[in-house]
């Protein structure tokens, strides 16, 4: 029949063809409440505008329509889900053609208006600024009044409700303001509560059936064929249909009428007039102002800042081409989005803490921001200014912000103070930055009272590398010499370099004990001369080069820089004049007190590898002076010199580092001394109490490591008492607690040495776990002579009654100050009076033929 035609131009036909009138189809209509549009009857068979139009084309058609009941909003999802076949009532959008198939001829054309309370008119859309309006969840009402409300910033209070009875509901008990429906059903329903129309007309829409999308084309089709036969025959059924659901009686108009509507009209011309020269000056207005607009644009993108502004919310309204660039975006990318966007969490901590200060507060803010951006890390510098912008009424609403960018400017602020202050070469200190920092740590020495010292380095045959292999090599040279030093820096610690290869070490903070500060500089300047005779690698292959130092303390110069340095350069040349690779002090006293301390602890450590070191003992006694314990002091016999003061080789100890293997060391002769004082019936009950050094106790593994050593011995710790000082308080209380606890639960008991020459706050003693304070032997010596001294040692041993601690008194070398203290209420004594530091021989014979003495006693 059709032999070239092409099969899409033949498919309509074939359409037609299966849904002839001979074919019996069942449709499943979506069937919801909505008159007079759509709703049921009694028979709950499909009525109103679209049942009757369906109606009559299934009766056309010969479909079988099925009537699936259903609110609004659900019989959308089942007509997605291919439960229902058709819904009647369906408004076109954008959206819903991506879930559904449309006619193409409209069924309806409709229009959505507002309602209200009679007493409550609204009478412009930015009226609802403020209201709450109800709508069917869902509805097109609802969509586009969304985009209208936020376009013009309108705050509005959205009630959604699943059906149209409930909306108009809403309105007439109070809980909404105002309902947005379709006109049909909003005349009926406004009538039966006391609503009123508003002129607030808007979204003129055509409604259509909708089927599933890619479903039923044929049943959309043979729609349109219906629809548009109807709508071209004025005395078809179609318009029967909306005359009577209208309730528009289909008869001709009064000749009065008639004349009404065309002065109506007339009127109407006439608004149409006034309201194209309105739109025209509108026009007008609109291009002037987008002129204005473009030209403040081009202005503001034309500077070289960033210029943005940020609502309440701190989200960005405006941002010029500046901030786009920074950012990388576009500006359509930056609207409406906030600053974690683009910056890291720091950065927006603190953008977020100035911002609010604008619009809170309404400040001025200005300052520098250090902003770190999250696109690639990178931190840059910016002087920012942000106002506050107010509404009318002088509320704040927005801030805008003016962010100049000088991250290049300080950098080159960077580089001038580096060129200014530091060496181009090595990047250590210049010689300017360096007489100054020399200056400001000799002023501060002589405030404090700390010692310093001025260390000046000199490279051996610096010129020999520079001869043979060149400047550049020089160069590595002094560069690693210079990265060399700077790990020899401690904190307070000044690095520079003179000139060629001169360098110089500022030394702060020493100790106020000269001898002390004088090895301390000793001992640092030697393992840095030790770090600089490691061979270089330079340029793939390897150098060699010492140093010659000489060092100058703050104490040879007064105060007086220039003194000072001649100082140390003459300390250095005695050192080259020494035979190069060492260290020379300024003062010869000073070197040779150096030379003897170095011997010293030299000798020291050969003593302990030696085992030339012995503990002395001396008894503690109570009232009755009975001997109760002992306590450990070590003394060192030197094979050359004879015996040396512990007030000599401890404090050694102590700056050397020695202090913690010495220490050791004394702990496992005490629990060899009490493991054997177990199998001596006249030592078995006493106790042995051994000094700690404060670096001892601090040492991580003091703790373990005596825990180990008691085990080892299998000695009672109860019998060993550890004494400490005051100046383990001062430093990390809460630890020094922490360890004394874990001690004290091993069994272990603490005195506290020296009690009332340091620091001791009464608030950390009463939580420290002791047994026992020890009166230091300074306010013992003069008791008799001094009243001071008498009135300190009755406050020892009252405070000590009421901690529960036992007092005892040392350096007691008289019967007079025995006899005295015992008055003043102490109970436990040690001192010369009752016997001299002897060695363990001694005190185990003597209290060995004392205990046998008592016995015989007791048995005569």
């Amino acid at each position: 029949m059709f032999p070239h035609t092409p099969l899409k131009r033949l498919l309509p036909w074939l359409l037609l063809l299966l849904l002839s009138p001979a074919q019996a189809q069942p449709v499943r209509l979506g069937l919801y409440h909505n008159p007079p549009k759509i709703m049921a009857d009694a028979q709950g068979q499909p009525s109103g505008i679209f049942g009757d139009l369906i109606g009559e084309i299934a009766r056309e058609e010969g479909w079988q329509l099925e009537p699936v009941p259903c609110q609004w909003q659900q019989c959308l999802e089942w007509l997605a889900e291919g439960r229902i076949d058709l819904m009647p009532d369906v408004a076109f959008t954008e959206e819903r053609a991506t879930r559904f198939d449309f006619h193409r001829t409209p069924a309806l054309l409709s229009w959505s208006q507002i309602y209200t309370l009679s007493h409550r008119r609204l009478t412009s859309l930015l009226e609802l600024d403020g209201k709450r309006l109800a709508v069917l969840r869902g509805s097109v009402q609802q969509q586009f009044l969304g985009q209208l409300v936020d376009s013009f910033g309108l705050r509005v209070e959205w009630l959604p409700v699943d059906g149209l009875d409930q909306v108009f509901d809403a309105v007439a008990s109070g809980r909404a303001d105002a309902a947005a429906a379709n006109h049909f059903i909003g005349n009926q329903q406004a009538a039966s509560r006391d609503l009123v129309a508003s002129p607030i007309l808007f979204q003129p829409s055509k409604l259509y059936f909708a089927v599933p999308a890619g479903t039923n084309p044929a049943l959309l089709a043979r729609i349109d064929h219906h629809l548009q036969r109807w709508q071209s025959d004025n005395d078809s059924r179609y318009f029967d249909i909306l005359t009577r659901w209208s309730g528009r009686p289909a008869q001709p108009l009064p000749p009065a009428l008639w004349w009404s509507l065309g002065l109506l009209l007339s009127a109407l011309l006439l608004a149409i007039c006034f309201n194209l020269l309105l739109r025209r000056k509108v026009a007008e207005r609109t291009l002037s102002l987008q002129a204005s607009e473009h030209r403040l644009n081009t202005i503001l993108d034309s500077v070289e800042a960033c210029i943005y502004i940020k609502d309440e919310q701190l989200r960005y309204q405006y941002a010029n081409r500046r901030v786009c660039e920074l950012f990388g975006v576009t500006p359509a990318q930056i609207l409406g989005q906030s600053d974690e966007r683009f910056f890291d969490a720091e950065t927006c901590a603190l953008l977020q803490q100035n911002d609010l200060r604008v619009l809170q507060q309404g400040e001025r803010v200005a300052g520098e921001e250090v902003n770190g951006l999250s696109r690639n890390g990178e931190r840059r510098t910016f002087l920012s200014v942000k106002l506050p912008l107010r509404r009318p009424d002088g509320r704040i609403h927005a801030l805008c912000g003016i962010s100049t960018d000088i991250t290049e400017y300080r950098r080159l602020q960077e580089e001038l103070h580096q060129l200014a202050f530091f060496d181009s070469l090595t990047g250590l200190a210049n010689r300017r930055l360096l007489l100054d920092r020399l200056r400001h740590a000799l002023a501060g020495s002589q405030a404090t009272g700390y010692q310093g010292a001025l260390v000046l380095i000199d490279l051996d045959n610096f010129k020999d590398i520079n001869d043979t292999r060149g400047h550049d090599c020089g160069d590595q040279l002094l560069q690693q010499t210079a990265a060399r030093l700077r790990h020899s820096l401690a904190g307070t610690d000044t690095a520079g370099r003179l000139g060629s290869d001169e360098f110089v070490l500022i030394m702060e903070d020493l100790s106020p004990r000269q001898e002390d500060a004088v090895m301390q500089v000793r001992n640092r300047v030697r393992q840095l001369l030790e770090r600089l005779a490691v061979p270089y690698e330079i340029a793939g292959k390897e150098h060699r080069c010492s140093a010659s130092i000489g060092i100058a303390m703050f104490s040879d110069a007064q105060g007086n820089i220039d003194e000072l340095l001649k100082a140390a350069d003459l300390a250095m040349f005695a050192a080259k004049a020494d035979g190069r690779n060492t260290l020379h002090f300024f003062n010869q006293a000073m070197q040779d007190d150096a030379n003897r301390r170095s011997r010293l602890e030299h000798d020291l450590r050969l003593a302990l590898e030696r085992d030339e070191l012995e503990l002395h003992l001396q008894p503690q006694v109570d009232a009755g002076e009975r001997i109760t314990g002992m306590e450990a002091l070590l003394r060192w016999q030197h094979p050359e010199l004879g015996r040396i003061s512990p007030a000599d080789f401890i404090p050694l100890a102590e700056s050397s580092g020695l202090i913690i293997p010495l220490g050791d060391w004394v702990l496992a002769q005490a629990c060899r001394l009490l493991a054997e004082w177990r199998r001596e019936p006249a030592m078995a009950r006493l106790g042995l109490a051994v000094n700690i050094s404060p670096r001892q106790f601090r040492h991580p593994d003091f703790v373990a490591g005596l825990q180990r050593l008691l085990q080892d011995s299998g000695v009672d710790p109860a019998r060993l008492e550890l004494e400490i000082t005051e100046s383990l308080l001062i430093d990390d209380i809460e630890q020094t607690i922490g360890r004394m606890e874990q001690l004290r639960r091993l069994g272990l008991r603490f005195s506290l040495d020296d009690f009332g020459t340091g620091y001791a706050s009464l608030g950390y003693l009463k939580r420290l776990p002791l047994s026992q304070l020890k009166i230091d032997q300074s306010f013992v010596r003069d008791l008799l002579r001094d009243p001071n001294d008498e009135a300190i040692v009755r406050t020892i041993i009252a405070l000590g009654r009421s901690l529960d601690l036992q007092v005892i008194a040392e350096g007691v070398e008289t019967a007079e100050q025995a006899s005295r203290l015992q008055e003043l209420g102490c109970t436990a004594f040690q001192g010369y009076w009752f016997g001299k530091p002897d060695s363990t021989r001694h005190w185990h014979a003597r209290l060995s033929d004392q205990a046998e003495t008592e016995h015989r006693a007791a048995g005569d």
